[in-house]
């Protein structure tokens, strides 16, 4: 233990659990930015014996993290991203990396249709990360014919042939996906799922995420003001389907941050708003049980090819448009959700869509 206290400081997980985090949601206290950045940096060397790191990771979960020690997480994690910028500056596609298991994924040929409009778009994902281990981007991609397994380099020049990138977290984010055992053993959700999606392999400039309440998305956009290493110059979010970076269908909101100066730069400032929209009104007129699929990744591909083609309309063309719009609307390449629509609708009318998903086939 000497040895792990002068390596790390003073602060080894059991200490905190005792004296800091362990005594229940209601009584246990926050950790500081200096105790959240020596945990994780203790975590990710493997110097906790799984008891205590389980212990650690569901006192996190039940007293709820903050904002600072979110991002403290993130910067200890950034420090061990490869990270790989294209020339370009994409919209970084932060969804939930263990995936979904009951509706389509969406975000592959919404990515496509963006890009083919003129905003690139990246998206990243693991291969079944715990705790669902179901389908994510890179399933769909794989169905698709398109290369996954590729080197952060790879994936930047991928984002400037074709418009849309695909990061492989093994490739870029190898610290945490040797995190991988441990936390198939918790059995729920850690940290490590939030801060992951956070990790912006291509250095983007702005970040689309979902949530499933407003407060997590007031929190996301708090984590990367207190991250020491990101400084996005806008975040939009809105409600996903399964947590994904799919809109919900029906009534939804969208949380929508540009950086700001003063002392007010978070969900608190002025340049943090929230609206609601009814997705019927941009053509999304449906129920989330009509985008429901029984083989997610293999029917996601499906639909992405008909959708790219042209050759499929109906539920999943609108969901598909709309979420392209929203990807446009977030890269500031149109004014507004209705503007992001009509160019969406034009890339996918004209061929260029399709042409998008061809060259990502060839690369």
């Amino acid at each position: 233990m000497a040895q792990a206290t002068q390596e790390f400081g003073d602060w080894p997980l059991k200490r905190l659990m005792t004296e800091v985090c362990g005594s229940g949601h209601k009584s246990a206290d926050d950790l500081t930015r200096a105790q959240a950045t020596e945990a994780f940096e203790r975590i990710l060397a493997g110097e906790p014996d799984p008891t205590t790191l389980g212990a650690f990771w569901l006192s996190n979960r039940w007293k709820r993290n903050t904002p600072e020690e979110l991002g403290a997480y993130v910067d200890v994690m950034c420090e061990r991203v490869e990270y790989a910028e294209p020339d370009v500056d994409p919209v970084d596609c932060g969804a939930n990396y263990d995936g979904k298991g009951r509706t389509a994924i969406l975000g592959v040929a919404a990515g496509a249709v963006a890009a083919a409009a003129g905003t690139p778009v990246v998206v990243h994902s693991g291969d079944r990360v715990p705790t669902q281990k179901q389908d994510a981007y890179k399933h769909v991609l794989d169905e698709l014919g398109v290369h996954t397994e590729l080197t952060p380099a790879d994936s930047a020049d991928m984002v400037d042939e074709t418009g849309f990138g695909f990061y492989y977290q093994p490739a870029f984010n190898p610290a945490i996906d040797d995190l991988f055992d441990r936390r198939d053993q918790m059995g729920v959700r850690s940290f490590v799922n939030t801060v992951e999606t956070l990790a912006n392999p291509a250095g983007a400039s702005t970040h689309l995420g979902s949530f499933y309440h407003l407060a997590f998305a007031k929190k996301v956009v708090d984590t990367f003001v207190e991250s020491e290493f990101h400084d996005l110059d806008r975040v939009l979010m809105f409600q996903g389907m399964e947590g994904y970076d799919d809109v919900r269908p029906g009534y939804t909101k969208v949380a929508e941050w540009d950086a700001g100066d003063g002392e007010e730069a978070g969900s608190e400032g002025a340049s943090f708003d929230d609206f609601e929209i009814e997705t019927a009104e941009y053509g999304m007129d449906l129920e989330e049980e009509d985008l429901a699929v029984d083989d997610v990744a293999a029917e996601s591909a499906e639909i992405t090819e008909a959708v790219l083609a042209g050759e499929r309309d109906g539920a999943f063309a609108d969901a598909v448009a709309v979420n392209a719009a929203l990807r446009i609307y977030a890269g500031e390449d149109a004014d507004s959700i209705e503007e992001g629509l009509d160019a969406a609708r034009e890339a996918i009318d004209d061929g260029s869509a399709y042409e998008v998903l061809e060259e990502l086939r060839e690369f």
